[in-house]
């Protein structure tokens, strides 16, 4: 029954990805944590992230600016490794509350101007993609730093969301080197992979259809309800 649940969070957080280009892992990450725990919940959204934007590059190959890419894929490389080295060293009720206030700032990041008119230019991108790199081994949420940066230098919204999918790849492969292959069941995780995969195709077609504002507040009424069950997880564990 909990791959089954786990299979149906995957597949929805798919559907959104791929209509709004952002969220699948904080949609994923409330249900995957609450199904798994901390550990293995996010090193499983992790690789499914990689599924997703596996699956939605060649989509929109056309449209990725490579060269903007890079300058946010470098630093977010050399971050990477202390995200890992925080998971590692943090108790589970220290990281529930770690990737409950990541959900948070993911949901509040785009509604602090002062944080997007920061990132601009090269050195805003060495910064976001440092803060994207870290976040993502540490919660799979490397979308806001990302996202504001795009703001901030007035990244035109289609080829953000295009390139952010390579950006997704490379940090999702670094990711799951740094995390290791979940240790479920290799036919669940098989299960969940193929939601993920099926969920980017229905996406695709229901994108036609599907306007990406109700998407969008679809995509953010879970996430507010998964970060927030995730933090009072890691409260009552806490005081356990």
């Amino acid at each position: 029954m909990t791959v089954l649940f786990a299979c149906l969070a995957a597949f929805i957080a798919a559907v959104i990805q791929r209509i709004t280009g952002l969220g699948f892992v904080l949609v994923l990450l409330g249900p995957i944590v609450l199904l798994y725990g901390p550990l293995e919940g996010v090193t499983i959204g992790v690789l499914l992230a990689l599924v997703a934007s596996m699956t939605a590059v060649p989509l929109v190959w056309r449209d990725v600016e490579w060269r903007r890419a890079w300058w946010l894929i470098w630093p977010g490389l050399l971050a990477a490794p202390f995200g890992a080295m925080l998971v590692a060293a943090l108790p589970e009720a220290a990281l529930l509350i770690l990737i409950a206030a990541m959900a948070y700032f993911a949901l509040v990041a785009g509604w602090i101007p002062l944080l997007a008119a920061s990132l601009r230019g090269k050195t805003g991108a060495i910064v976001a993609g440092s803060a994207a790199g870290f976040m993502h081994v540490a919660s799979g949420l490397s979308g806001p730093p990302l996202a504001a940066y795009a703001v901030g230098d007035k990244w035109e919204q289609r080829r953000f969301a295009a390139s952010v999918q390579v950006i997704f790849v490379v940090l999702s492969a670094v990711s799951v080197a740094l995390r290791g292959l979940p240790a479920s069941p290799a036919g669940d995780v098989w299960l969940l992979v193929a939601a993920t995969a099926l969920g980017i195709a229905i996406g695709t077609l229901l994108s036609r259809f599907v306007p990406a504002r109700i998407a969008r507040i679809g995509m953010l009424s879970i996430a507010w309800a998964g970060a927030t069950v995730v933090l009072v997880r890691g409260i009552v564990t806490l005081f356990a």
